[in-house]
């Protein structure tokens, strides 16, 4: 019976699809192609970090780096990529695409794709000296560095393009001004808060200027950085509930929403201030910014009671078969359950992993709903909300809430993070139990996730059928 299912289409009644629809009207307009390449870059990205995944599970094979191909002490340098594109890359290309969508095209149609292909270079760049045998991985907390030139260039590279793709957005935004909608107020705050980070890591590169590069020196230069990204990623989540929340028929109440966009921005600007306030890279600064993070309290109560508000006044039955309230109802779940587990984290167990793996999921699974309900049918590649779909969703959403319990059980029991077999000291029964539950639960996560690129993969690199468009 799935085969009677017509594509997804968002109503046309959506806050989101009524302010962009005019740039989108044909899958050849220039924000359509535009899009089309962040929607693109963020699936490639992905699919190149399980790749990764896959080859540093393999490099813990016995006496494989006695081969003259395997690059030398490729574990750790396989693990510092893997990390930066399923964290940094895939956030950051949703974060273009996002701004894509509000962003004025008439002028410049070359501008994104151009944008686009500079974060594509840039992905080369910092993929390449994993398979150099003379760099040297630094894993360092937020963004884990490979000690090479070319994977600095990478990332200059890739911050250039950022950067240039934030100036045009906000330079034809106003956040003060009355008819900005909802989604649109919370994605310019997303942005600014990309402009607070970046200032922060130059404020860094100044303190740090003329010192060789090492795990301290990217420690220091990320710190601030890394803190202020997160409130990007917040923000950006934000967004994508309130669209959620949107076409899933919710009504929202636009004020609370805005007011915690406010109020991550205002938190933001501590951060630079923090480096001319305190001692240069201390205990004192490191304790600052993690201060930081009690923002996300009030900002994510401010929220979720909101959300909560208009769950009540929906009708029931509820749309379990619309995707976007089904992503948007597992991705506050999952959200909510990594947020709970880290208030009981220290730094030094697995119950820290197990805190942001179950934050991550939860941001994941509010950027799948946009590509489902939003990216696709803008860009005339909808695809049949099948019975795979919920399943691949539903896997994805509990094998990750599972592998981030066992993570939290095993923690409980002192198994060090960032390590692996003997290492870990499993000899407490409830510690084995813990990290068995977390590979199940992985093993899980890892199906579900593979099923959404391929779903993505196919509708983004085949040629749309013309009864899409």
């Amino acid at each position: 019976m799935d085969h009677n299912i017509s594509p997804y289409k968002p109503p046309a009644s959506s806050e989101v699809i009524q302010e962009i629809s005019g740039r989108f009207s044909s899958p050849e307009s220039s924000a359509a192609k535009e899009l089309l390449g962040w929607s693109r870059l963020g699936i490639l990205v992905l699919a190149i970090a399980g790749i990764m995944a896959l080859l540093v599970a393999a490099s813990r094979i016995p006496g494989i780096e006695k081969f003259s191909f395997w690059p030398l002490g490729f574990f750790q340098k396989g693990l510092v990529v893997h990390v930066i594109f399923s964290f940094i890359l895939w956030f950051l290309a949703i974060y273009g695409a996002l701004l894509c969508l509000f962003s004025d095209h008439r002028s410049g149609e070359k501008f994104g794709r151009f944008i686009v292909g500079m974060v594509f270079a840039a992905s080369i760049l910092l993929a390449m000296p994993a398979f150099m045998s003379d760099s040297i991985a630094s894993l360092n907390n937020y963004v884990p560095i490979i000690i090479d030139p070319v994977f600095y260039l990478g990332l200059g590279l890739l911050g250039a393009a950022l950067l240039s793709q934030t100036f045009r957005f906000l330079s034809q935004s106003s956040l003060f001004s009355r008819t900005l909608s909802t989604c649109k107020s919370i994605i310019t705050i997303a942005a600014l808060l990309f402009t607070v980070a970046l200032i922060c890591l130059v404020i860094a590169g100044t303190f740090l200027w003329g010192d060789s590069p090492s795990e301290e020196y990217n420690e220091n230069l990320f710190w601030g950085f890394g803190h202020i990204l997160q409130f990007t990623n917040v923000a950006m989540l934000i967004g994508a509930w309130v669209y959620l929340a949107n076409v899933s028929g919710l009504i929202i109440t636009p004020g609370p929403f805005k007011w915690a966009g406010a109020i991550l921005l205002l938190a933001s600007f501590a951060g630079p201030l923090i480096y001319g306030f305190t001692e240069a890279f201390s205990a004192t600064q490191q304790l600052a910014y993690t201060n930081l993070q009690y923002a996300f309290a009030l900002v994510m109560s401010v929220v979720l009671l909101s959300l909560a508000v208009s769950f009540s006044h929906l009708g029931r039955p509820y749309p379990w078969r619309n995707p976007a309230f089904l992503t948007l109802v597992l991705s506050i779940f999952v959200f909510c359950v990594g947020g709970i587990l880290g208030l009981f984290v220290d730094g030094a167990d697995t119950r820290t992993p197990a805190h942001y793996h179950g934050v991550i999921a939860g941001i994941n699974l509010a950027i799948m709903g946009l590509y489902y309900t939003l990216f696709l049918p803008l860009l005339g590649r909808a695809i049949k909300i099948t019975k795979i779909i919920y399943i691949q969703i539903g896997m994805f959403a509990g094998g990750q809430t599972l592998a981030s319990i066992g993570l939290f059980m095993a923690g409980g029991y002192g198994v060090p993070r960032k390590v692996a077999g003997a290492d870990q000291g499993l000899d407490a029964i409830g510690a084995y139990a813990g990290m068995f539950m977390n590979g199940i639960g992985a093993l899980i996560a890892i199906i579900g996730g593979v099923l959404f690129i391929w779903s993505m993969a196919i509708a983004l690199f085949q040629k749309p059928a013309m009864s899409q468009n």
